[in-house]
């Protein structure tokens, strides 16, 4: 039962971090739409965005439970 309940968690976990990743790129999207970002705004919409999926393919690495 235990290791039901780590699954379970793990996926809502990775979720969690799908759902962070699609935010970053979708608020990088946006703003771009809205006005010209200054290099200093696009380098931390890009980090963001790759902090996001690195944090999303450590959880798959350390926990198989990619789709």
């Amino acid at each position: 039962m235990r290791a039901l309940s780590n699954i379970v968690l793990s996926c809502l976990e990775r979720d969690r971090l799908e759902s962070e990743l699609s935010e970053a790129r979708t608020r990088g999207r946006n703003l771009s739409r809205l006005r010209h970002l200054t290099p200093p705004e696009l380098a931390a919409l890009d980090q963001r965005e790759r902090t996001a999926h690195a944090r999303l393919r450590d959880h798959d690495a350390e926990h198989g439970c990619q789709r």
